[in-house]
Order: C-alpha cells, then structure tokens, then sequence
C-alpha cells in the first residue's frame, strides 16, 4: 500500500481523486492549500504528490523544489484545469513524473499511478550497490543528487551520453567520472577537445592516417578515435564540430569502424561514447549547424548540469573542498574563512559558475599570503564592486535631498523633522537673503518665532 497525498484546492475534485485512490487500496490524505499541504509533507513519508498548479496561496509549480527535497523523495504529478506548455516544461524540467489536464479519465489516473508506484519501486531496488567515485563533483543539493543518480545510471550502462550545461559547471568531471564507474574504467579516457581542432587537420586527428599522405605525415599515427579503443571517447563541446566531419563521424557511431586518411583498409574502435555541449544543439539543428541525425545518437542519456546561482546551497562544501585542494596543491596551511566571506561568496551570482568560483578562491589564497583566514577584502576588486553596488538602492539624479535622506536614513522621527527644519530654514534664508520680511511671508511664521528656531539650529540671521 503506497501513501498518496493530494494538495488541490477544489474539494469535490480532492473527495472524487481520494475515493480513487483509496479504492486501488492506498492510503490518501488530502490538503487543500500550499501552506497546508506542505506541513502534511513533512510529517508523514509520501511515495506520490499529486499537485494542483492554482492553489489559494501560490502556485504548485513553486512547491515542486520543495516538495521532492524531502527526505521521501515522493515523484509528483502535476494536475490542472488550465493547461499550459511552458509550465508543463518548467515542471518536467523541475523532476515532475507527469503533468496532467482536467478532466481526465479514471483510466488515465489509475495507469499514471500504477506506472509512477512501478518506477518508484524499481529505482529504490536498484540503487548502485557501490560507493560513486565522484572525480571531483562535489555536492549534495536536490539538484546535485539529481544529476548524480543519472551519472551513476550512465555509468552502468553503455549507452551515449550528452552532458549539457554552461561553461564551468563540471561538464569534463561529469564524463570522466561515468568512466570512472563504469566497466570501461581501467582502459583510455580519451579526450576530444572539438573547439580546438584545427579545420584543416580535423580528420586526421579523429579518424589517424597513414606515412605520406599529406605534407608533414611523416610517420602512422593513429587518430583519438582509435586511441579510445576499449576505453571511453569524450567529446567536449560537441557543437562546434564542423558539419562535414559530423556525417563522417554519424558513421563512426553507426559501424564502429572507420578508415584512416590514405589507408584502404577499415578500422574497428570499441569506445564508448560521451559528449558535451554549453550550447543549445536543438537551436543549431533548426539553423542548419548540426546535424538532426547526430543529435538522435548523441542524446540517448542525457544530464544537464544546473549553473552553479541554481544549487547555490552547494557553495559551503564546494569552499571548503577547494580551499583545502588549492592549499595542498602550493604546499600552504589550510585557511578559515569568516562568515561573512562565505556570505558574499553566497550573495554573488557566478556567471562563470564553479570555474569561477575556483579562480576567484586562488586569486584569495594568493593574496591573502600568510594571513590564516580569508575575509571579502581578499576577493577580486570585480566582484566586491558588483555586491556593494548590489546593495546600494539607487537614487534618481533628480531626485531632492530631502527624498535621498528620507531613503538612506532611518532615524527616530523626531530627528528626522529636526534635520528637516533645519534644512528647510538654510534654503529659506539662502533664498530671501537679508530680507527678514519675506522670509515670515514664504515661511508663514512670525517674526519672534522664525529668530527662536534660527537660533535653536545655529543659522546666522538676516540684517
């Protein structure tokens, strides 16, 4: 019997969905808000959620995140009367088992739940029996342990990997530790860097070629492919591969087997094969830039590595693991860091993600020299400039001095009017220079009272 709970709003939906369930002999509880549905979570272990998107205090999409870092790990299904695609993407991006429109059959929803109960059972038997060899991807996150369940599905299996992600958010570390953990482990972890390759020896460095075949072959050489053999092949940054040498390599996947420049005789190569891209292949097929095929072959697992602004609760570890690294590597004692260190470090967007944060954390160790703990002043100029201006609300050009002090300041009341008065009365007598009599006309006080306040704040009288 598998525990179900469903957060809907709507009640006579909620008592229909829950007679359902109960009816296939599991247990339900009901919830009918965001706030309520979250607290029945966290008391009791759930195997499924299903989830209303329009709830009375918020959306359900926003509890999704929440909902799967439980200690249950419950899978989700989304349920709404108002079908949308961009949140039905956001919620299978976001871990959703399915996300499913009203009104549906009870066909449908018993078939969802008989299917989401079955993969929910297969993945708890089927956890790797081993310990992962993480290869330096260091995290725990939702998100993190995401990514790592499909590495270690990768791992025990040959199929082809795509790793997609930004620039510096572990793409290399990803393929060499599903190599790593894979059967392939003790044989090449071939490395292809496809930005770097020059245009005009592409093939060459792939596929080898044979003594004399083209000016400067002095000699056999086998290509990366070749070298591969046994082991794993990754392609990093798989988009820029020229398209003439995708149709070649389309085969190479095909047939295992390819022929050397100048050679007549074809050659096997049993790789395995793993790929990465920071940029949109899907995008470059609908230009004319990558090949539709090729994309098919390379995809069939894919993990896309969230940017380090997403799993930001990572930071903490990820510091201490590369302090730690970077002070063994120079030969140097381990520094602390202060609160506030970490806190900025924290507080900073990383557009550059976790190779930033690496650099930005050697740039520190290096000046701070001798010193045993780091603090913000040892982080780069760059980025203390963009968290102070972060922090600092910005005040229009036109805007009075009156309105600036009433933003910037937080004073008791009573001095705030002082400051007030007393800025008031400099541009008064500024204004009407020695003439008293105008002064009590633009002021409206008497004469006696206007001198008794010029002499309370210190402001010399007109003539």
């Amino acid at each position: 019997m598998a525990h179900i709970l469903i957060i809907d709003d709507e009640s006579c939906f909620t008592d229909m969905l829950s007679t359902m369930v109960g009816d296939m002999g599991h247990h339900v509880t009901s919830a009918y808000s965001i706030e309520d549905g979250m607290q029945k979570a966290s008391m009791q272990p759930f195997d499924i959620v299903l989830l209303d998107v329009q709830l009375p205090d918020g959306s359900g999409l926003d509890l999704l995140p929440k909902i799967q870092a439980l200690p249950s790990s419950p899978e989700v299904i989304i349920i709404t009367g108002y079908g949308n695609p961009d949140g039905a993407e956001l919620a299978i991006k976001n871990g959703a088992w399915d996300y499913i429109q009203k009104p549906f059959s009870i066909y449908t929803m018993t078939l969802l739940l008989v299917r989401a109960l079955q993969y929910r059972e297969a993945k708890h038997s089927n956890r790797m029996p081993f310990l992962l060899k993480r290869c330096g991807i260091v995290g725990n996150s939702n998100k993190m342990e995401s990514c790592l369940e499909l590495l270690a599905s990768a791992a025990a299996n040959e199929a082809n990997v795509l790793i997609m992600g930004e620039t510096g958010t572990g793409k290399e570390l990803f393929a060499r530790a599903i190599h790593k953990n894979s059967k392939r482990a003790q044989n090449s972890f071939i490395i292809v860097d496809c930005a770097a390759l020059p245009s005009t020896i592409v093939e060459s460095v792939l596929f080898g070629h044979e003594k004399g075949v083209f000016t400067g072959a002095d000699k056999h050489r086998d290509g990366l492919i070749k070298q591969a053999d046994g082991g794993t092949l990754f392609l990093d940054e798989v988009g820029e591969l020229p398209l003439s040498t995708q149709k070649a390599f389309l085969r190479v996947l095909q047939e295992r087997s390819f022929r050397p420049i100048g050679s007549k005789m074809e050659i096997k190569s049993d790789f395995r094969l793993v790929a990465a891209t920071n940029r949109n292949l899907e995008d470059m097929v609908n230009t004319g830039s990558f090949r539709n095929d090729l994309l098919f072959r390379l995809r069939t697992i894919t993990i896309e590595l969230p940017p380090l602004k997403e799993h930001i609760e990572d930071i903490k570890e990820l510091v201490f693991y590369y302090i730690a690294k970077l002070c063994g590597r120079y030969g140097n004692d381990i520094k602390g860091f202060s609160p506030d260190f970490l806190e900025a470090l924290i507080t900073y967007d990383w557009p550059g993600n976790i190779r930033e944060l690496v650099h930005t954390l050697e740039r520190a160790l290096a000046i701070a020299h001798d010193e045993s703990t780091l603090f913000p002043k040892h982080l780069p100029m760059d980025i203390r400039i963009k968290l102070v201006r972060a922090n600092i609300e910005p005040v229009e050009a036109n805007t009075s001095k009156k309105q600036a002090a009433g933003r910037a300041l937080f004073l008791r009341m009573e001095d705030f009017r002082k400051n007030m008065d007393k800025e008031y009365l400099h541009d008064l007598i500024a204004r009407v220079g020695n003439n008293i009599k105008e002064a009590c006309r633009l002021s409206g006080l008497s004469r006696s009272h206007l001198y008794s306040l010029l002499k309370e704040y210190n402001i010399s009288k007109p003539e």
